[in-house]
């Protein structure tokens, strides 16, 4: 059955200051379709679809919507055309709760002096929530939830505005599978209803098992479109980056080293609980777990960020006495954290700020900064890290995802740690970008340094490490080695059977 045209995208062209960030673009999207948008970063996606939204107006182009010309000049009117955006940063006020962060600027009133009507809010908000399997409550504040649920409240608010297109920028990144499974239901449903989705992620699994269409950018150009029942992996691969992507993984070999680091009954409130393990030298040990397992709160305390309950670190054999990350850094541990844009980098600053930012020690002495050192140390971790970016003057907020996380990555390696802490460090990133950091954790190991790796995509964590740790509600439930780090034993373990 033919399906009716929502929306066209014929032509659309957009420069920025030395750079052409969309050439000539196409996208079509129908009602009741889920239309992938696909490309490494950098090849234009988040310009489209801020053209569609009203943040961006367009060079050159125009947009039709139901067949009719529509001029996108600001974000009302996208409002108004029936265009709700999740972006892939939230964009949430942590101090309001659930049901004011999804009614926000549309709350219910009541009485003759339009007050707001909180209870009947919070009243539709878990409606909502209910409907859609989000397991969350009206009234909680979002500054108290984890960032997976904070992405759900966002696809609330989304799915409030009844729209008639809805664009979903990476909405699984910090989702577990089941949260996964529960916004693909929702998704369904919308399709069921007529509405259109663009969707934007680099999980090629994922889109093949919702999308039925996919739209591929490159360098801001159109590079085709393609039924996903009637392409392969490796053909729309092809179509983003130009090149065949072989040997995507870089494991490094097993070496059998000496403990480096061991946890020992490590505690913090219910959210660890009694966690031991040592990292050896000369591996990446994996960690793995579903939203809510613990991960990310160890390696907070291990950064000296938070501070346990009870237990003891030893690094080199000697209990690691810590008050804050600065006592960490000392002893040579680094750590890349789950967030680059909240956490890890200063995105209005330049490659150059965030690269020494950790480094200061290096490049001032007195009141003097040696700019002969800064050049050498930035440039130095721009060829290491293979960072494309017109100069370390630039902001980092202008480079793509792969570069950010890799700007990150050189802040911390030019500190010379021998251990290196990484939480998710391809969230986010496309197929290109994730092989390149592949490549570098290889290479970190080959020189000496040993890796702990966070992370939720299990073919990263079956093939880059050398053994898995799996954590279930905040306990380790196994470390897996050799022929028994396989998906069917690390999900078993993520679950405690469950």
């Amino acid at each position: 059955m033919e399906q009716t045209v929502l929306l066209e995208m014929r032509h659309v062209s957009k420069s920025f200051p030395g750079v052409k960030a969309l050439d000539d673009v196409h996208l079509e999207v129908s009602a009741g379709q889920v239309h992938a948008l696909l490309g490494e970063n950098g090849a234009g996606k988040s310009t489209l679809i801020k053209i569609l939204a009203g943040i961006h107006r367009a060079d050159a182009g125009e947009i039709y919507i139901d067949g009719a010309a529509q001029a996108i000049a600001d974000v009302n009117i996208a409002h108004k055309a029936g265009i709700s955006v999740i972006h892939q940063e939230l964009a949430l006020a942590p101090n309001m709760t659930v049901a004011e962060n999804i009614f926000m600027g549309e709350e219910p009133t009541s009485g003759p002096l339009g007050f707001v009507d909180y209870k009947l809010m919070n009243r539709r908000a878990q409606e909502i929530l209910d409907r859609h399997g989000l397991a969350l409550r009206a009234e909680d504040v979002v500054a108290d939830l984890t960032v997976a649920q904070q992405q759900m409240v966002e696809i609330a608010r989304a799915l409030a505005e009844q729209p008639r297109l809805i664009v979903m920028d990476e909405p699984t990144a910090s989702l577990s599978d089941h949260e996964v499974n529960l916004l693909f239901a929702a998704i369904r449903e919308l399709k069921s209803k007529g509405v259109g989705i663009i969707y934007i992620s680099h999980r090629m699994d994922e889109l093949f098992e919702i999308a039925d269409m996919v739209t591929v950018l490159r360098d801001g150009q159109y590079v085709g479109t393609r039924a996903l029942a009637a392409t392969t992996r490796g053909e729309l691969i092809r179509m983003m980056v130009g090149r065949e992507i072989t040997e995507m993984f870089a494991r490094p070999a097993q070496k059998a080293g000496a403990p480096l680091l061991e946890v020992r009954n490590v505690s913090r409130g219910k959210q660890v609980r009694h966690c031991s393990f040592v990292l050896q030298e000369g591996e990446i040990l994996g960690f793995f777990g579903l939203i809510g397992s613990g991960r990310t709160e160890l390696m907070r305390i291990l950064f000296g960020v938070d501070r346990p309950d009870a237990g003891e670190i030893l690094y080199r054999g000697r209990p690691l006495k810590v008050r804050d990350p600065s006592d960490v850094i000392a002893n040579r541990i680094a750590m890349v954290p789950e967030d680059r844009k909240e956490q890890g980098a200063i995105l209005m600053q330049d490659v150059s700020f965030n690269i020494t930012i950790s480094n200061l020690g290096q490049i001032i002495r007195g009141i003097r900064v040696n700019r002969k050192r800064e050049r050498e140390l930035v440039g130095a971790m721009i060829d290491r890290l293979r960072i494309r970016t017109p100069s370390a003057a630039q902001t980092v907020n202008n480079l793509s995802g792969g570069n950010q996380q890799k700007v990150v990555v050189g802040k911390w390696l030019a500190t010379g740690p021998d251990i290196l802490i990484l939480d998710e460090p391809t969230r986010g990133i496309d197929v290109g970008a994730k092989k390149e950091i592949y490549e570098i954790m290889k290479q970190l190991v080959d020189d000496g340094v040993s890796i702990i790796m966070v992370s939720s995509e299990l073919p990263e964590i079956i093939n880059m490490a050398n053994r898995v740790v799996t954590m279930f509600e905040g306990e380790i439930t196994a470390v897996l080695a050799g022929e028994d780090i396989t998906k069917e034993k690390i999900l078993t373990y993520a679950t405690k059977g469950t």
